[in-house]
């Protein structure tokens, strides 16, 4: 028990007996204020006026039970933090409607694992706008006449509709997934998005050619370099003989590739981040630009 005064006195303590008995003595007349305290109750508080001579007799006291709080804490893995960025990023689209999923915006990414590289990768492959922007290359490439040796009608279109997916699928899965998984690099492009125009245009090209391995340190991108003429030379098993020229084919195909990274990547930097919503702050106290 304490018993403190208004007067800025010294307090006074007590402890009660086995039947929950106490006093003071020697009390001087005036306001105070007796606290009752137990281990695992809670504490109550009286506030009362002593007069001269008055012999104070606090009412029967109940204290209650305590109520306890338990704090928990959970701590992600690396993994599983990566994991919640890849959700993030799965949710970016650039107008609204186009997958924009191998890019980056926060200021600190953490790696990929092997399984969350594929699952990005699967994800563009499979994606409905990449079904339909294929179909849209189709319809071009026939109306140019291009490839003509898969002829044109029904049969045409579907000949180069199935081309130009799987260039996208080999080309992602090899240079986005199966090269960065056992080479362990990142396959993402990471937004500058600060400094001058001239830095984050250099920043931008290089990215075609560099990449972040799993480590964090830039290095060559083996993955999109080897993959971009990897599935150059897959290309020739499926275009028309008059197409195939082996070294050619997979050159041409491998350049223009790198060449689509370069263009990709400056659009990264300086349009498609202000055209895509659901993306992460990367200083809340500021606005998106």
């Amino acid at each position: 028990m304490n018993l403190a005064r208004e007067d800025q006195s010294p307090s006074q303590e007590a402890l009660s007996g086995d039947d929950g008995q106490f006093s003071f003595a020697g009390v001087a007349p005036g306001p105070f204020m007796l606290t009752i305290s137990a281990e695992r109750f809670a504490a109550q508080s009286f506030s009362a006026t002593l007069h001269p001579g008055e012999t104070y007799v606090l009412p029967q006291v109940a204290l209650a039970l305590a109520s306890q709080t338990t704090e928990v804490r959970v701590a992600l893995t690396q993994a599983q933090e990566a994991e919640a960025q890849v959700k993030e990023q799965e949710k970016q689209r650039a107008l609204g409607f186009v997958p924009n999923f191998f890019v980056s915006y926060v200021p600190a990414p953490l790696p990929l694992t092997s399984k969350q590289k594929f699952e990005l990768a699967v994800r563009m492959t499979v994606d409905p706008v990449t079904f339909a922007l294929t179909g849209v290359t189709a319809g071009i490439e026939q109306a140019q006449n291009d490839f003509g040796g898969y002829g044109q009608g029904a049969q045409g279109y579907g000949k180069r509709y199935g081309a130009a997916y799987a260039n996208i699928v080999t080309d992602m899965f090899i240079g986005s997934a199966i090269l960065p998984s056992l080479l362990k690099q990142d396959p993402r492009y990471f937004y500058k998005g600060s400094g001058g125009a001239r830095r984050r245009i250099l920043y931008a090209l290089a990215n075609s050619v560099i990449c972040k391995g799993d480590d964090g340190r830039w290095q060559a991108n083996y993955s999109n370099i080897v993959g971009t003429f990897a599935a150059g030379g897959i290309s020739n098993l499926y275009y028309p003989a008059a197409n195939r020229n082996g070294a050619g084919l997979t050159l041409a195909n491998g350049l223009i590739g790198i060449g689509e990274s370069a263009t990709v990547n400056l659009l990264q930097e300086f349009l498609i981040r202000k055209v895509t919503p659901n993306i992460p702050d990367r200083d809340p106290a500021k606005p998106k630009a």
